[in-house]
């Protein structure tokens, strides 16, 4: 088995990464305010194509950056910011 300094430390990223992606994407499920859930989500999709790159789908990992954060990301955003309810501490 090769264990190079490469090897270890690729796995190293890849396991940091994956964390950070569960760690946000149970963020979106639990968070209490919407815009940071948006939020949180667009970072989740930012990590996911940071994980694409990692694994050689440099292709994957441009798509998922240019059509999910740059389209969806960004309507949901504008979803949450145009709409009339209040959220969070704007209710006062």
């Amino acid at each position: 088995m090769d264990t190079s300094i490469g090897t270890l430390l690729q796995l190293a990223v890849f396991i940091i990464m994956a964390l950070a992606s569960i760690m946000f994407a149970l963020f979106v499920v639990t968070a209490k305010d919407v815009v940071r859930a948006a939020l949180s989500l667009v970072f989740t999709m930012f990590v996911v194509a940071g994980l694409y790159v990692l694994l050689n789908a440099q292709f994957l990992g441009v798509v998922q950056v240019l059509v999910y954060i740059g389209a969806i990301g960004v309507l949901i955003l504008f979803a949450v910011m145009l709409t009339k309810k209040e959220f969070g501490s704007d209710a006062e």
